[in-house]
């Protein structure tokens, strides 16, 4: 009997080959964009019309040389604009336009994007490790992917935590809405760098905030954050797991993209559910995914929260000797199991738009 080995077909290996080679090119941005990023080059080239390689290695005391490479790069690849030419490469003027630049350096813009990419940059530096727990089981903890991961999360979320979450969307509740103007205690449970309890304060300036997360370094930032901001007196962190914390008393009670990454996720919402008592609220933001598994790949969302998933979320959440292994993917049947086994007896998912999150009422 022969074997029948299946021939491929050409135009099917050539759109595959074509896909690989377009995220290898994809990879290759983001590094640049990293460097770009990490080298105040986009800062820089924001708050000027235009710039040559050696202005731009002047005003950021770096190298002329790289800097001249990585302008030509940005520009053949769409992210620059090459505003004056010229056969002497150190003569050339380069600019990032108003679009680039709220996209590349404004941090307080919805549409900024370059945090995204350091982000990634930093959770390659432990692929060696990935490879290694994949192979055994085990897990990487938030913590051992060092600052850089840890202040690209933060960044990310900080314009829609500063713009959105509390002016639109908490205000969009109306008894949240009305106990934080009356001076409600908010507990932030899995609050990072602080950015979501200042946003929380900023907007509702009778309100208490207490910010919860077990990476200490996070909290730190937090505090630093809070006191630049000017609203350390309302708002207080402390590292604390909050699957083992009693305090109660919250008018609400918040998760924010963080109960995926649990290794227990029913503790903790047993937790928030006495936090909040018989009157405060239960509010979780996790990812907005289909609810369930079709295996299309057409959904960019559904795509780069995959792509979160194996090389941090994961990993992260299997950190520890027993774990449920959510991963970033986390659908809503699935919450759902999980608030349910946490005493809640009901989830409504909220009618708050968001290309990336969903927002869920637990009762």
């Amino acid at each position: 009997m022969t074997d029948v080995i299946d021939t491929p077909d050409e135009l099917d290996v050539d759109a595959y080959a074509e896909k690989v080679f377009g995220d290898v090119l994809g990879a290759m941005n983001v590094a640049a964009i990293t460097l770009g990023v990490r080298l105040g080059w986009y800062d820089a080239l924001a708050a000027a019309d235009s710039m040559t390689s050696v202005e731009l290695a002047a005003a950021t005391d770096s190298d002329e040389r790289y800097a001249r490479e990585w302008l030509e790069q940005q520009t053949v690849t769409g992210y620059l604009r090459l505003e004056q030419a010229s056969d002497d490469g150190t003569l050339r003027r380069y600019s990032v336009g108003p679009a680039g630049a709220a996209v590349m350096a404004d941090r307080d813009s919805l549409a900024f994007m370059a945090p995204f990419a350091t982000f990634v940059s930093a959770l390659g530096k432990s692929m060696d490790a990935l490879v290694d727990v994949y192979r055994s089981g085990e897990g990487i903890g938030w913590h051992e992917h060092g600052d850089g991961a840890r202040c690209g999360q933060a960044a990310a979320n900080r314009p829609m935590f500063l713009h959105q979450l509390a002016n639109e969307y908490l205000a969009s509740i109306p008894d949240v809405a009305d106990a934080l103007a009356a001076g409600g205690r908010v507990a932030d449970v899995g609050c990072g760098m602080g950015w979501s309890s200042i946003g929380i304060a900023r907007a509702f300036p009778a309100a208490v905030v207490h910010g919860f997360d077990i990476d200490e370094p996070s909290v730190d930032h937090a505090r630093k954050n809070a006191a630049e901001s000017g609203v350390s007196e309302r708002v207080r962190f402390d590292t604390v797991d909050v699957g083992e914390l009693e305090e109660g008393g919250y008018d609400l009670v918040l998760a924010l993209e963080c109960i995926h990454d649990m290794p227990d996720p029913v503790s903790v919402l047993t937790s928030m559910r006495a936090m909040a008592g018989d009157d405060g609220a239960v509010i979780v933001m996790d990812e907005r995914v289909p609810d369930v598994f079709t295996g299309a790949s057409d959904d960019p969302v559904e795509q780069i929260f995959y792509g979160f998933s194996l090389i941090c979320c994961l990993p992260d959440g299997r950190n520890a000797e027993e774990s449920v292994a959510t991963g970033t993917v986390m659908r809503r049947p699935t919450f759902e199991r999980y608030a349910t086994q946490a005493g809640f007896d009901s989830v409504e998912v909220l009618p708050i738009e968001n290309d990336f999150f969903r927002f869920y009422r637990l009762r």
